[in-house]
Formats: structure tokens, C-alpha cells, sequence
């Protein structure tokens, strides 16, 4: 019997002070993300500003916040 593999939790809202659900951009930019992680990419180009912004995934794998308040940082501050 073969047993699945877990799956990847949806990526988390974008953390406070970042575009949130009610921001246009919002759409595209976890779309962005989603495209990301289903391709195991680090990150994505942010559709709004051209930066390189490291997935909730990438930055899961470092075990602790850098403290440099990325987009999707999955550590509470």
C-alpha cells in the first residue's frame, strides 16, 4: 500500500503592511506565489514591482524569521 504524500499547505495571506485581500494587486500576487511553489521555485518576480520575492516554502526550509519582513514569512514576528 502506497502511502500519499502530504500535501503543501496553501500559501498564507500576505503578512500585515503587505497587500492584502482587499488590495487589487492581491490576485495576481498569490497567483504569482502559487505558480511558485507548484513548480518548486524559491520565488517568483513580483508582478507589482519587478522584485524577487522568496516563497512561504523557501523560507519555511530556513527554520527562523531573518527579521526583513518578507512578504511571506510563515514565523510570527
Amino acid at each position: 500500500m502506497t502511502v500519499p504524500a502530504p500535501a503543501e499547505p496553501e500559501p498564507a495571506a500576505p503578512r500585515r503592511g503587505r497587500p492584502g485581500p482587499d488590495d487589487p494587486r492581491c490576485p495576481a500576487i498569490l497567483a504569482a506565489h502559487r505558480r511558485a511553489v507548484d513548480e518548486g521555485s524559491p520565488g517568483y518576480v513580483d508582478p507589482a514591482t519587478g522584485l524577487y520575492v522568496l516563497t512561504e516554502a523557501t523560507l519555511r526550509d530556513r527554520a527562523e524569521c531573518c527579521g526583513s519582513g518578507c512578504r511571506h514569512c510563515p514565523f510570527p514576528k
